[in-house]
Parts: C-alpha cells; sequence; structure tokens
C-alpha cells in the first residue's frame, strides 16, 4: 500500500493551519470537534453548516470521531445501552451532513479483561453480546448513509479481543482502527503486543489509523518522530498490510509542523 495521502486529524479552531495543505492532494480530514461530552445535546446546526461551508474547497475522504467520554461499548445494563446507541446515531447525523466515510468509536476493551478471561469466562462475551445490542441501530444507520465504523484500541492490551468482536457481530460496516500512541502505551506499561503486532493483528479489517506518538507514560498526542516508537517498523508493516486504512496524524499541539510529519513517514513509506 502507499502512504502518500496521510491527513489530519483536526476542530473548527485549528484546522486552518493545515486546510491548504489538506486539500493540495485531496488529503483525508478527521473531525473531532463532536467528541466534546454533552455537545450533541445542544444545537450543533451552526457548527455543521460553518464546516459545510468551509469544505467545499477540500475533496478528500472524510472521518468524524464518534463520542466516547462514558460511552462503554460493553456496557451490560440495557436501559444505558439504549443511551449509548441514541448518543452513537446522533454523531451519525453530523457524519452524513459532513459527508464522513468513517466513524471512530473506542473499544471496551481492557487489561482486567484479558487478565481474567480464564477467570470470569463469560466477560468477553458479554462485553461482545452488549456491544452487538449498543451497535445494531448504528450500524444499519451507517450502512444507509454509506459509513463505516472503525474500533479503535484504547486500553486494549490484547489485539485479538476487538477482531473476536468484529468477526461476532459481523457487519460490513465494522472495521478495526489503530491508534499507534494507545497501542505503544499498553507495550510500554501493560506487556501489551508492540504497535506492529497490533497492525498484523488487524489483518484485512484495518479500516483507518491514528498515527501519534507518546513518550511510554502518557497519551501524550505528539507528531510521529517526537516520542519513543519506532516508525520505521510500523510503516513497514502498514506497507505489507492486506488492508488500505485511512492514515491520519492526530496530535494536539503544533499543528503547523504537521505537514513536516507526513512528508517524514511517507519518506519512511519508501525505504526498502
Amino acid at each position: 500500500m502507499t502512504l502518500s495521502t496521510i491527513g489530519a486529524a483536526v476542530t473548527f479552531t485549528n484546522i486552518d493551519t493545515v486546510f491548504e495543505w489538506l486539500c493540495e492532494q485531496n488529503r483525508p480530514i478527521e473531525i473531532q470537534d463532536f467528541t466534546l461530552p454533552n455537545i450533541l445535546e445542544g444545537d450543533v446546526v451552526e457548527l455543521i453548516s460553518r464546516y459545510q461551508e468551509k469544505l467545499k474547497a477540500h475533496k478528500g475522504p472524510r472521518v468524524l470521531h464518534g463520542p466516547f467520554f462514558g460511552l462503554d461499548l460493553g456496557n451490560l445494563e440495557v436501559a444505558f445501552q439504549k443511551l449509548i446507541s441514541e448518543r452513537l446515531l446522533a454523531a451519525l447525523k453530523v457524519c452524513e451532513d459532513l459527508q464522513g466515510q468513517h466513524m471512530v468509536i473506542h473499544s471496551p476493551f481492557n487489561d482486567w479483561v484479558k487478565l481474567n478471561q480464564w477467570q470470569y469466562p463469560s466477560v468477553q462475551a458479554g462485553i461482545i453480546a452488549a456491544m452487538g445490542d449498543i451497535l445494531e441501530a448504528p450500524l444499519r444507520r451507517a450502512a444507509d448513509i454509506g459509513c463505516t465504523l472503525v474500533l479503535e484500541n484504547c486500553h486494549d492490551t490484547d489485539p485479538d479481543m476487538r477482531m473476536s468482536a468484529i468477526r461476532k457481530i459481523a457487519h460490513p460496516n465494522l472495521k478495526l482502527s489503530i491508534d499507534t500512541g494507545h497501542a505503544h502505551l499498553s507495550h510500554c506499561n501493560n506487556k501489551a503486543p508492540s504497535v506492529v503486532d497490533f497492525v498484523d493483528a488487524a489483518e484485512n479489517q484495518l479500516a483507518h489509523v491514528h498515527l501519534q506518538d507518546v513518550d511510554g507514560y502518557a497519551d501524550r498526542h505528539w507528531l510521529p518522530g517526537e516520542g519513543s516508537i519506532s516508525w520505521q517498523p510500523v510503516i513497514d508493516a502498514l506497507r505489507k498490510s492486506d488492508s488500505t486504512p485511512r492514515l491520519i496524524i492526530e496530535v494536539r499541539k503544533n499543528m503547523g509542523r504537521l505537514p513536516e510529519s507526513a512528508t517524514y513517514l511517507e519518506r519512511l513509506s519508501k525505504t526498502k
């Protein structure tokens, strides 16, 4: 696969820093304004309208990062499941308005689930069943609007658990996402596999990647090359992947250096 279409995660407050660069090669844009708690309870019509006007100049792919604060996709309480589904449906309405082809959602798996899967054998199956119930209506809606939900690793230490969920739910509009920083944090702190193993484990189900660097201590969202991730092996693994995921640099600051970081990664992709 080629890495020539690396894009960026943005909010409306920082999009202008990289917007011209994103439009030049129709790079993917990931919109992240709608992750904030309770934002979908309010009036988002004006923000959506501002984005629609702004994005008239952008012809590349679009991604929406869905809400995740407090929205546990493995929640076993039926009453809460309905609320989580409704919140995802509200986000999908935004995704439709902004012509998003992917929406990022967060994995419910963590190290406790991994370590206790034999002690409590029903837990993983229960989480996957809850995911299926919560995502049933959102997945129907996603299919209707041509959107794929991508399940991002957050606290995961076993990449096979997300794959098991994907296979069990078995919906064509549910695929995998990898956050490189999250994977590296789990590797450093919880003895999880390395980032390259997360890539390999995703096989042909990988539809989206957050490219961000960390120091192994906190979720820094630094530009690739500024932390402790070994990027050449990661790029090599992506290049060998059976998938062609959306590649998104996801950082919190120093957006002005983002194009330079993309060039760095694209140069690594050409290294034999």
